[in-house]
């Protein structure tokens, strides 16, 4: 063969190569279970039968898959031990701490079961999906009014779940609307009651970076814990009892202890929240002009207080370690997200998208007979929902946050309830469910901080006492009258949350048993005050599902012009239900002149715990480097033991704690993260910016065995050291 003929044959061999080993175009979208036929995951890498992820007549990968209480995990081991993040069991170890025994700093390992601590969560195992959409329609077809339509499917959705609900055999159902107007499933799930804490490392591995390095990369974040789901000798979901058994899951996923490399396949299975790709212009108009800069606001101001009122006291670091670590989450997400919507043009994109849509409605007679009038109401519907946001959003948070005012909220609504027959009760209220839902809000609401209640009643009144005239809160009008707001707003707060007497347990019982009547006859100004805030409240979810109906019958119609006019299938909204996202380990560019590669290893840890901070790092982390400690999974490429890793699936919050897997469906990693760029992601995902962030498996498994000793986990999970 002569040398021109070896080079040509060597440049093919080579391209063919290089086309096999370079990653296929991803597609974007969290694809509901029955979408999986659409994609085609064997082209794009996958080295399993799709029938093995979710498989109607079978086992299957889903099987492993556990709802965590607004997060993701899986089962690991057939002891129904899960793994999932840190950050998702923070207000687990918050609960189950003191200053004598503070696991959100020191983190905890149960060395045998009979050391697990029973923690207050129930976790859920989906068992069945079946569409319902013809039974939720038929129920509005004649139904013209806008509000009463959004009623009607609410209360259709709420029905069918309930019908399909069995607590006797531990199986709840609940209806999920897919698109809005248009596609509706039930799912059922088994519930798991007796749940136990067994493993989380220290807030300095497990919130290694703290919130300097949170939705940013590289990352070198430890966020992972293990649970345990105990049931009845029987099998049958169970309260916690020290009678109960481990749960024999149908399927456990298989740790891979090889890693992957850039431009492996990669794919995850979890329970996404909530994102928002196929709303129209207005939707990311009313986020990035009303509703982020709002909540930014407020919780930097709650940060600011919480940070102050903690600072030296380990008490108060331990009761407010969950909200903090959320609220600092959320405030920085929107923040990326207000970025990444100017930095993009999104707002931009999207009106000149529509634009297209009405031309090509208006350039056909058919269509714009059915369809023209549909953009103008759209515009008309948003509108209203602008000029209500700030009461809105306002009215939103003082109920969400103030513990006082939940608290006489229920008092007033169970006095009404009350004054119905059982079967006509809210769910909460009925006499079956009472107790549960007493305890439930004594337990998280109960407590009152009186300080920082004090001071966000105070923010609060102050801020509605300056809003617009079309967005007056009236229970502020009516406190302040005439006079001037500081003359009556500390006032009222002192007098009201110091020693606040609902919180007493005696008196709140003997609340519950009056009437609307007796209540308004005692004449406390405090109760007074929230229930003219319910009463506008109940004004607002009135206008609010006026909107939601109307968007229910237009978002459709929106929709389905976008597929005719893009010839295009649509892949619905992430809403909480277990989705599948897939791509390939990769770094990204996110500004010019810097590329980031899609591994981190300890050696980055090691660099940044010279910066100390939110990068102090346990001193037996720092020996176990300086020895080179690394076990088996030091790794010779990267030349250190893998710590986190990117990829470009398309994720969104629920999605914490998610497996990662590889081609073989072997979990390689444990999602936790976005890269900043990527928050965008609720709205718009693009390969370029659109990064995923997860801990690698090989770091859990170096840190559980060298650091913490938990060779009983280790071997449970069939993990060879």
């Amino acid at each position: 063969m002569t040398g021109q003929k070896i080079k040509i044959l060597f440049i093919g061999i080579t391209i063919v190569f290089f086309i096999a080993a370079s990653p296929l175009p991803v597609k974007e979208g969290m694809f509901p279970l029955s979408q999986l036929g659409k994609i085609d995951l064997v082209e794009a890498g996958l080295k399993l039968s799709p029938a093995d992820i979710y498989n109607t007549e079978g086992i299957s990968l889903i099987d492993a898959l556990v709802d965590v209480d607004g997060c993701t995990g899986s089962f690991v081991s057939d002891e129904g031990l899960v793994l999932t993040n840190h950050h998702c069991a923070t207000s687990s170890l918050v609960g189950a701490s003191s200053v004598e025994s503070n696991y959100v700093v020191n983190g905890f390992l149960a060395k045998s079961k009979g050391e697990e601590i029973s923690v207050d969560k129930v976790f859920r195992v989906m068992e069945s999906y079946n569409d319902v959409s013809e039974e939720i329609l038929d129920e509005i077809k004649d139904i013209t009014n806008l509000a009463e339509r959004d009623k009607k499917i609410k209360a259709k959705m709420k029905e069918l779940g309930k019908e399909n609900t069995d607590l006797k055999n531990s199986i709840e159902a609940e209806v999920s609307e897919m698109f809005p107007g248009q596609t509706y499933v039930l799912f059922k799930y088994r519930l798991l009651k007796d749940i136990r804490l067994v493993y989380a490392p220290p807030k300095s591995v497990g919130n290694f970076g703290g919130e300097t390095d949170n939705w940013t990369w590289p990352r070198h974040t430890g966020d992972f814990s293990f649970f345990r789901c105990y049931v009845a000798p029987d099998g049958s979901a169970a309260e916690y009892s020290k009678d109960n058994v481990p749960y024999k899951p149908k399927k456990v996923l298989k740790i891979s202890q090889n890693g992957v490399d850039e431009g492996d396949f990669v794919f995850i299975l979890g329970y996404p929240g909530r994102t928002f790709k196929n709303m129209p212009s207005q939707f990311i108009i009313y986020q990035n002009d009303f509703n982020h800069p709002y909540i930014i606001d407020l919780y930097n101001w709650m940060i600011d207080n919480i940070e102050e009122i903690t600072a030296g006291d380990t008490e108060a670091e331990i009761r407010y370690a969950s909200l903090l670590r959320s609220l600092n989450n959320v405030e920085k997400k929107y923040r990326g997200q207000l970025k990444a919507i100017r930095k993009t043009g999104l707002i931009d994109q999207r009106q000149n998208e529509e634009r297209s849509l009405m031309n090509f409605v208006n350039s056909n007679p058919e269509l714009k007979n059915e369809y023209s009038s549909l953009f103008v109401d759209l515009e008309s519907v948003y509108e209203k929902k602008f000029q209500s946001a700030q009461e809105s959003l306002w009215m939103k948070n003082i109920l969400r946050f103030s513990n006082s005012v939940k608290i006489a909220e229920f008092i007033l609504e169970n006095s009404y309830e009350m004054q119905k027959p059982d079967s006509q009760r809210e769910e909460k209220y009925k006499d079956e469910n009472i107790e549960e839902t007493i305890e439930k809000l004594l337990s998280k609401s109960g407590k009152i901080d009186e300080g920082f209640e004090i001071m966000f009643l105070e923010k609060m009144i102050y801020d509605a006492a300056d809003f617009e005239e079309n967005s007056r809160i009236r229970a502020v009008d009516k406190l302040i009258g005439k006079n001037h707001p500081d003359d009556i707003i500390p006032v009222f707060t002192d007098d009201n949350i110091n020693g606040f007497p609902f919180a007493e347990k005696d008196y709140f019982y003997s609340l519950l048993k009056k009437t609307p009547r007796q209540l308004e006859s005692l004449e406390d100004p405090f109760l007074m005050f929230v229930n003219d805030l319910l009463k506008q409240n109940k004004n607002i979810k009135e206008e609010e599902s006026a909107i939601d109906g109307a968007l229910s019958e237009l978002l459709p119609k929106f929709n389905e012009i976008k597929r005719m006019k893009f010839n295009t299938q649509f892949v619905p909204d992430a809403n909480g239900t277990l989705r599948l996202t897939y791509g390939y380990i990769k770094g990204y560019s996110p500004a010019d002149a810097v590329y980031y590669s899609p591994f981190t290893t300890l050696n980055g840890l090691i660099e940044k715990s010279f910066e100390e901070g939110d990068y102090e790092v346990p001193e037996k982390i720092v020996e176990l480097y300086k020895n080179k400690d690394f076990g088996k999974f030091y790794n010779k490429k990267l030349g250190g033991v893998p710590v986190a890793l990117l990829y470009n699936t398309d994720t969104t919050g629920g999605n914490s704690g998610s497996p990662v897997m590889n081609a073989y469906g072997e979990l390689i990693g444990l999602n936790f993260d976005r890269a900043f760029e990527a928050t965008i992601n609720d709205y718009s995902w693009d390969d370029s910016y659109s990064r995923s962030i997860g801990v690698d498996i090989r770091y859990i498994l170096w840190f559980a065995q060298k650091y913490s000793g938990a060779d009983n986990l280790l071997k449970e999970m069939n993990i060879e050291l």
